[in-house]
């Protein structure tokens, strides 16, 4: 059997010196066979090497991807891993928010006060007869966790008392603090979230609760969210009122599916696709998210959104991946791009070209952790560019100098992973590096990408709308609890207030917010 055949990395550099080798002592004729196979290798090299990418992004969108951190990029150890000076290795830092959680993070849990068995409030001290026991301000704390249906019912018997002789029947009344629905309030609430804000569907719910005992049909809960719903939409028309007027925009597309829209078919311009678009507004110290299911790109549905801007307004800022639909030329903004999207293509091709690779994202991390530095010293955007200009922008004129270079002077085939991962950095250079130039324009746009996964999860779990108001629901609920999240507020107390509150919220919204909504619930008026 012959041996296998050893493996040798050539560079174009070098298969350029050894035909320069060769071409003196060989005749013309096998020179030019020998040059042809050069390129033959060349040539399937670097299809090999897009392929290699191709995969690995298709692997990555099949089972996810871990991470993208460079100790992960080029399996290096952690930094924590390095050699303790006193000897053996570091001990790992903890992880904060892992372990057990103590009895103040419960905050929902029913609380039972049990009194002492044999002792109470100033009686005599067992233990010295002329001391008195008080009342301690903190109590012991014992906490039990048992499982329960998500929504509970209560069952409530009336009895019924009957006459033996004239067969009169007399009923008890109900008690008054049960109301007159048969479901609660907080069982709307609690619907609306287990299926828009962790992606359950009602069918599954369905389920899930016939198993404990306590069904609740699908198709009754899409009634009480739809109510919920239409309530919802007064403050969430607000939210977009004043969205409109913020002064950074990060947006992002991802597929969505509306059934109705799907037997229709293409549009008259040739459209099918759905899309499911996240808009975050930065407005001040407040962020608010907002979605938008239909046919609509992200740069359609961003144009949308401003035209409720007021006039006299500077053109904001927006933050967005290259892709030409996230933009478009009737829209007066400031264009910045994802450095992160930059980034993830020399990701792709670090197994190919690692030396190379290894450059650029070391060179980037460099700038991330400038930026890192001015938010732990909370600095203004004024001061956050000027910090960038005299740290990071050397270290991005060194990445174009280096980009160029690779190209102009042909150290790397332009058509290869690494030549495309190049090509696209110079094509968009000036909005990847618009940090550089206007005050607040963040790198990235991963703000935005993690708010999609609200919609992601919902598609992955409940797969498709049915109709557009169906659509219009969903991008209600999800707008309003992704926003709660970004100013910290509760959701369930959010749209438990919307729904106590019908009447007011729908005469004024704009004091219905998830940024003021407890201001209007804590009034003595």
């Amino acid at each position: 059997m012959p041996d296998k055949p050893r493996r040798i990395d050539l560079t174009p550099e070098d298969i350029k010196a050894l035909l320069e080798r060769v071409k003196p002592v060989v005749s013309e004729q096998d020179y030019e066979a020998i040059k042809a196979m050069a390129d033959t290798i060349e040539s399937l090299s670097q299809v090999r090497d897009q392929k290699a990418a191709s995969i690995k992004r298709l692997l990555n969108l099949l089972f996810g991807q871990k991470s993208e951190k460079k100790n992960k990029v080029f399996d290096e150890p952690k930094d924590n891993d390095s050699d303790d000076p006193k000897g053996g290795k570091k001990p790992p830092k903890k992880r904060k928010g892992h372990g057990r959680n103590g009895a103040s993070a419960y905050t929902g849990a029913e609380k039972v006060f049990v009194s002492h068995e044999n002792l109470k409030h100033g009686d005599p001290c067992p233990e010295c007869p002329r001391g008195k026991v008080y009342r301690c301000k903190i109590p012991g704390t014992v906490v039990r966790i048992i499982g329960s249906s998500p929504l509970k019912a209560t069952i409530y018997e009336m009895e019924k008392l009957r006459c033996n002789l004239c067969g009169e029947i007399f009923t008890a009344t109900p008690p008054e603090d049960i109301g007159t629905q048969k479901y609660d309030q907080t069982a709307a609430v609690t619907i609306a979230l287990l299926k828009y804000a962790n992606g359950v569907p009602f069918y599954r719910l369905e389920q899930f609760q016939s198993m404990l005992g306590v069904p609740v049909p699908a198709s009754t809960q899409w009634e009480i969210t739809e109510a919920l719903g239409l309530q919802a939409k007064w403050p969430y028309l607000e939210v977009l009122k004043q969205a409109a007027q913020g002064e950074l925009f990060h947006i992002d597309d991802t597929t969505g599916k509306i059934l109705s829209l799907i037997k229709e078919g293409e549009t008259e311009n040739g459209r099918k696709g759905i899309f499911t678009t996240g808009i975050l507004s930065k407005m001040g110290d407040r962020k608010a998210v907002l979605y938008f299911t239909g046919r609509n790109h992200a740069g359609e549905n961003l144009k949308d959104l401003l035209q409720n801007r007021l006039h006299g307004l500077s053109p904001p800022r927006l933050m967005c991946d290259a892709l030409s639909r996230n933009t478009s030329e009737d829209l007066e903004v400031i264009l910045a791009n994802c450095l992160t999207h930059g980034r993830r293509n020399f990701v792709d091709v670090a197994s190919s070209f690692p030396e190379e690779c290894r450059f650029v994202i070391e060179t980037l991390a460099k700038v991330y952790q400038n930026d890192q530095v001015a938010k732990d010293q909370s600095m203004t955007p004024e001061e956050r560019l000027a910090f960038h200009r005299a740290q990071s922008k050397p270290l991005m004129d060194e990445l174009y100098l280096w980009f160029n270079k690779h190209l102009n002077e042909k150290l790397v085939e332009p058509n290869s992973g690494l030549g495309k991962a190049i090509t696209y950095m110079l094509n968009h250079w000036e909005p990847l590096t618009r940090f550089l130039e206007v005050p607040g324009v963040p790198l990235d746009n991963n703000v935005c990408e993690r708010a999609l996964k609200k919609a992601i999860i919902h598609r992955k779990n409940s797969l498709f709308y049915k109709t557009e108001n169906g659509a219009l629901i969903g991008d209600i609920f999800m707008s309003l609890i992704q926003t709660c999240s970004m100013v910290r507020e509760n959701p369930f107390d959010y749209l438990l207030a919307l729904h106590r509150n019908p009447s007011q919220v729908a005469e004024n919204p704009e004091n219905w917010l998830p940024w003021n909504f407890r201001q209007v619930i804590l009034s003595p008026n």
